[in-house]
């Protein structure tokens, strides 16, 4: 008996059974029967390991999104006798997340235990059902089996497992499979400094559930500790900070910095990067992208390769109408929602895949923003020079959106190398000192209004000098979320 096939029957004798109305007596299927909810349980329970290896069936159902597998699942449970008619009512009875209920998508592959009699031969089969996404975002799902392991992470894609007792020489790992390659890519920091271990143990059990993801611990000057997570798809991305009180923002890649003497080193985080780049040389690290789409989506896929400063290095057309486009873009580029805006102009159909090339020198600068001329490190970004304009008068735009209006005047600035490039202004307040007790002051003379109008704009511009411009949380939160 295959070692792997010995610890998959301890692991499932362990579990708990996906059953209902579970009873405390044990019997025989007699001819004819049909198990019941009420019968199935006990059957299962105390008969689990008398189910040899070749009487164990382990399926899928893989179909297409919106073709039928999660009804077909609940019509399966409902004939063998998981589930009551009752229950099956409800459509769709395994998915049990709250945004699979909303959307009517499966996210999480969902797994069922059934037993079979078949009126042939008389022999009962234990049928292991596995209802999986069927969304694009949802690949890799379904990919690795768990025989007795403590974490996903010990059994991977990939993974070749042998007789006991087999010579290790001459065994050779099934060829062609690879690690599921990250698309969605997010820093998640929580809105509570003091709530940092809950987050890092609400994704340690993200990632123990779903081998797609994983995550690493990263710091910023701003926002303190934070969880880098990454995955599979947007859906799953979304699904992971469902309930959970983060502010996620787009992660900055690590660049190589080249001082004049010819010393490198890393930076990671926005304030160490050198203030101006003259004398520096800055490597960014960039990756190999192949994009399958199909031919008549060419086009937008082109136009996003080279708004996301890519270089086409190689354009296949297949048989089947589709077309293999090879591109070297940056890192930072595939992380800020390159796999989203893909999905998005072709429809769903293309696809992606990476691998990491050598980093080229380009011109990356840091941006600076200031209010009311102080510069809030907070705030500041590191980019392509490209994208300093843009991204800077972007973001000065919405500091002026969220900024609460004060008694004097604020001035939000965008500077690149000392030099401000983008200002947005915030008027104050301003009281009409022209009208007292409903009259006009002074009448008709105009010499009297004059000097009380620039009694109040000296009165504004020294608050303006020792006033300090207070930021809220949320509206520090919705400037950087992602």
């Amino acid at each position: 008996m295959l070692a792997v096939r010995r610890r998959a029957l301890r692991a499932l004798s362990a579990a708990p059974l996906r059953m209902r109305g579970l009873a405390t007596a044990s019997r025989d299927v007699n001819e004819g029967e049909v198990l019941t909810p009420k019968t199935v349980g006990p059957y299962m329970s105390e008969r689990l390991e008398e189910f040899l290896p070749e009487r164990i069936r382990n399926f899928s159902i893989v179909a297409h999104i919106d073709h039928g597998k999660s009804t077909l699942a609940d019509r399966l449970l409902e004939t063998s006798g998981n589930i009551s008619r009752q229950e099956r009512e409800s459509a769709q009875f395994l998915d049990n997340l709250k945004v699979e209920r909303e959307r009517g998508i499966t996210v999480k592959a969902q797994t069922a235990s059934m037993v079979h009699r078949d009126p042939k031969t008389g022999e009962t089969f234990m049928l292991n059902l596995v209802d999986t996404p069927g969304h694009v975002d949802f690949s890799y799902e379904v990919g690795y089996i768990i025989a007795g392991m403590k974490s996903t992470t010990e059994a991977k894609v990939g993974d070749t497992f042998f007789r006991e007792g087999a010579a290790s020489a001459d065994l050779k790992a099934l060829p062609g499979f690879q690690e599921a390659r990250s698309m969605v890519f997010a820093s998640m920091y929580p809105t509570d400094d003091s709530s940092f271990d809950e987050l890092r143990v609400a994704i340690e059990k993200l990632t123990l559930n779903d081998a797609s993801v994983t995550a690493q611990q990263e710091t910023s000057g701003a926002l303190g500790m934070a969880s880098a997570v990454v995955s599979w798809g947007y859906y799953t991305w979304r699904c992971s900070t469902n309930g959970i009180q983060v502010m996620v923002t787009a992660p900055m890649v690590p660049y190589t910095v080249i001082d004049p003497k010819g010393k490198q080193f890393t930076v990671e985080t926005p304030g160490a990067f050198p203030e101006s780049t003259k004398y520096y040389d800055v490597l960014e690290p960039m990756v190999e992208a192949s994009i399958i789409t199909p031919a008549s989506y060419l086009g937008p896929v082109l136009a996003l390769a080279k708004e996301k400063r890519g270089i086409q290095t190689n354009l296949v057309y297949l048989e089947d109408e589709r077309v293999i486009v090879t591109i070297n873009v940056p890192w930072q580029e595939v992380v800020t929602n390159f796999y989203n805006e893909l999905k998005t102009i072709s429809s769903g159909y293309a696809t992606l895949n990476y691998r990491e090339i050598e980093p080229q020198k380009s011109d990356i600068v840091k941006v600076d923003l200031l209010i009311n001329g102080k510069v809030l490190d907070a705030l500041s970004f590191v980019c392509h020079r490209s994208r300093a304009t843009p991204d800077g008068r972007a973001l000065c735009q919405k500091l002026k959106r969220v900024i609460d209006r004060q008694q004097y005047e604020i001035s939000i600035q965008a500077a690149l190398g000392g030099k401000i490039f983008a200002k947005e202004r915030i008027a104050p307040y301003r009281k009409d000192v022209l009208i007292k007790s409903g009259k006009t002051v002074g009448g008709g003379d105009s010499t009297r209004k004059k000097k009380l109008l620039a009694k109040q704009k000296q009165g504004k511009r020294r608050m303006r000098t020792v006033a300090n411009v207070q930021l809220s949380q949320d509206a520090f939160w919705s400037v950087l979320s992602k």
